[in-house]
């Protein structure tokens, strides 16, 4: 068969018609003589754009990015430009004439993936920034695992037996599956906390163990089967997902279906994996079966930032990975652009004395800048009162309100900080604290929403059926549920045509109605169609009905929720046919603490280390630096928990960029009790050289040498 070298070439890239013309013919030609055409890509000589996208790289960033050819592992150390990094690496790809279509980018938060979309569009001189969610086949793909996994999901899944018009259920969706699952098999609540029973069959998913081969070992684990059978049967009959069935059912489709995996393994030859050392079982899994074909992976990560084993992430997997790549690359980025020395020093010294780690060396070219400052308050609310009076003493110096970022060990902390700061008029801005979509009013508008997009999602209709009340109680909604037809908009009309002119009848007519006549209007803006819903239910007056003499918040303030729901949905307003709704109700689902952080709030962050990954700011505390609350009380006894606890000190303390404050407390009142703790070993690890100590500790430091004491 004769071969032709050709230029790769896109048509809408090519400018006259007459050559459009002709590319269109010389195709048609080697269609029908079955020319096959071996593809040369197109480079990017030397020029402006190249030097644009080497320009502020240092030689290690340059040799990751233009190691494109088989597995390559970047070890990454905080603040070494790993998003950089991968932003050039992606746009180097594309200035040598890969297909945009062809890369895949993992991110970890929704943030970096947009992130980079912006940047790659600046560095390749495109104004139109190369979002994956427009369908162009001239645009990277980039994404979080979910958000990339419920894209093909939407694509593939009916291979399944589900429709792609399936529902994500959140957290409290999921519980309250569970808790009547535990109701109709007569398990006890109080004997087996849903939430344990949850969090399990989280964990099987995520190690990719399904019902049909678990194996119990013992008396919970033999309850949680029996619930968990019945669960996974339950969001099939609803049509509807958990999170983790998000990236696990993918893993299930590769496998199961060697043709679709093969699919996109030829769709995406390009593979790069953000944040690698946090990835879990099933992730992993995911990506050795995308990469096993092609093996252009790129793993960037840093293991000694890998906090997420509550999560199932396994630091394996990067420990692991010239092992399941024996040709990798390997490079690491040790140059920190971030902190200071000081800051660095203290940084290094803490997660040298782990002993499970690929062994690095941070360094930067800043100034030292000032000391790490150490401080001892007597209790929560001392502590509390010195982090105002420093940020009080900070802005007179000239630092603004957001450049403070409080983080803490756990939520519990943040009440003290609170009423402090409230006490003492600083706004501030709590990120992972209550939820804006967990609000009763927006899960119940949601819910309408979730009906018309999916008929089948008995967790939503159970909310809304009698929402606001319509004389319809609970067995009538056993009777609905129980007809057995799956799209319970229709299911209702059945029962209400059965039920006649009687009070249940009434409601159900009234409540088919509306249902029936919200979906009919789906096709339109999205705006328009919640403005209908809380209309055509008479919310607000619902609302001014159940909540007038509440203590809680006012009416108006949930009325308010409800708009700022309406400025959320406005950007899906340009999509039809109820694309809109999908397309709102998966950014919903897969939305991140961190993605809620607007950079330009003038407000003091309150976060706890695990949600301050990625983050920086120019002046960090961390408080609570106590032993049995930093390292953690349940991790004390397992060298495994001690380094986890280790590596979440080094994060916290490689979040800030030019002032470091640490505090801990003699005493603290906490969950109700009072403990007595001596300061964190963590502190004890850090260089005194680096520390400004403020403290009536006699023995902090040893008096005879430079060695730190190690509790």
């Amino acid at each position: 068969m004769p071969v032709v070298r050709a230029l790769r070439v896109r048509e809408d890239r090519v400018r006259f018609p007459a050559a459009r013309q002709l590319l269109f013919w010389a195709r048609r030609i080697v269609a029908i003589h079955g020319i096959r055409i071996a593809e040369t890509r197109f480079r990017l000589p030397p020029g402006p754009q190249m030097d644009k996208i080497f320009q502020g790289l240092n030689n290690k960033q340059i040799e990751a990015v233009r190691a494109i050819e088989g597995p390559v592992l970047v070890i990454s150390g905080p603040g070494s430009g790993k998003t950089r990094c991968l932003t050039h690496r992606v746009a180097y790809l594309m200035a040598q004439g890969v297909k945009p279509e062809s890369i895949l980018a993992i991110t970890f938060t929704n943030k970096a993936s947009n992130e980079m979309r912006e940047r790659i569009a600046k560095l390749l001189g495109n104004t139109k920034n190369p979002s994956t969610n427009s369908g162009s086949s001239a645009s990277p793909t980039m994404g979080t695992f979910h958000s990339v996994c419920l894209r093909i999901l939407r694509k593939e899944i009916s291979v399944l037996g589900y429709s792609n018009n399936f529902s994500i259920f959140d957290d409290d969706d999921q519980l309250g599956v569970v808790k009547r699952i535990m109701g109709d098999l007569e398990i006890d609540p109080k004997k087996f906390n849903p939430r344990a029973v949850l969090a399990k069959i989280s964990r099987l998913k995520t190690n990719l163990v399904f019902p049909e081969n678990f194996e119990p070992k013992d008396f919970f684990s033999k309850v949680v089967a029996s619930i968990y059978s019945k669960y996974q049967t339950e969001l099939k009959k609803m049509n509807g997902l958990d999170f983790d069935d998000l990236i696990v059912l993918v893993v299930v489709i590769f496998k199961e279906h060697p043709r679709i995996l093969e699919k996109y393994q030829n769709a995406w030859h390009y593979l790069l994996v953000d944040e690698y050392q946090d990835t879990s079982h099933d992730q992993y899994q995911l990506v050795t079966l995308l990469a096993r074909k092609n093996r252009n992976i790129f793993a960037i990560g840093d293991d000694a930032q890998s906090i997420y084993a509550f999560r199932d992430a396994d630091i394996k997997n990067i420990l692991n990975f010239q092992k399941d790549y024996p040709d990798a690359k390997v490079i690491f980025l040790e140059q920190n652009y971030r902190s200071t020395k000081n800051i660095l020093a203290a940084a290094q010294n803490v997660i040298a004395n782990n002993q499970n780690q690929v062994p690095k060396e941070l360094w930067t070219e800043n100034d030292h800048g000032e000391k790490v400052l150490i401080r001892e308050t007597l209790n929560e609310r001392d502590e509390a009162d010195f982090v105002i009076e420093t940020m009080e003493d900070l802005t007179a110096r000239g630092y603004k309100i957001n450049d403070f970022a409080v983080l803490y060990r756990t939520h519990a902390q943040s009440r003290a900080l609170e009423e402090a700061l409230i006490s003492r008029g600083f706004p501030y801005q709590i990120v992972g604290g209550i939820k804006f979509y967990e609000r009763k009013e927006i899960k119940d508008i949601l819910s309408y929403l979730k009906v018309i997009a999916n008929p089948s999602d008995i967790v939503s209709f159970e909310r809304i059926y009698n929402i606001p009340p319509r004389g319809i109680g609970p067995s009538t909604l056993q009777k609905i549920i129980k007809t057995g037809e799956t799209n319970l908009i229709s299911a209702t009309g059945t029962l209400a045509k059965e039920a006649g002119g009687i009070k249940q009848g009434i409601g159900l007519e009234q409540l088919h109605k509306l249902l029936k006549d919200f979906d009919s209007k789906k096709k339109g803006k999205l705006t328009d169609l919640i403005r209908y819903i809380v209309r055509k239910v008479s919310y607000e007056d619902y609302l001014e009905s159940t909540y007038k003499k509440s203590g809680s918040d006012t009416v108006q303030d949930r009325i308010e929720n409800i708009k700022e729901l309406l400025t959320v949905a406005k950007k899906h307003d340009p999509l039809k046919n109820g694309e809109g709704t999908a397309k709102f109700l998966e950014e919903i689902a897969l939305l991140q603490d961190a993605d809620k952080l607007k950079d330009t709030e003038n407000r003091v962050v309150l976060m706890t280390v695990h949600s301050s990954k990625g983050l920086e700011f120019p002046v960090v505390f961390i408080t609570g630096m106590e032993e049995g609350l930093f390292p953690h009380s349940r991790s004390l006894i397992d060298p495994k928990e001690i380094e986890e606890e280790r590596r979440l000190c080094y994060v916290a303390v490689t979040r800030a960029k030019k002032k470091l404050i640490v505090s801990y407390a003699k005493y603290r009142h906490i969950l109700g009790s009072t403990e007595v703790n001596l300061p964190s070993r963590f502190l004890g690890e850090m260089p005194e050289h680096a520390l400004d100590v403020k403290t009536s500790m006699a023995n902090f430091y040893s008096n005879d040498d430079d060695e730190i004491i190690r509790y």
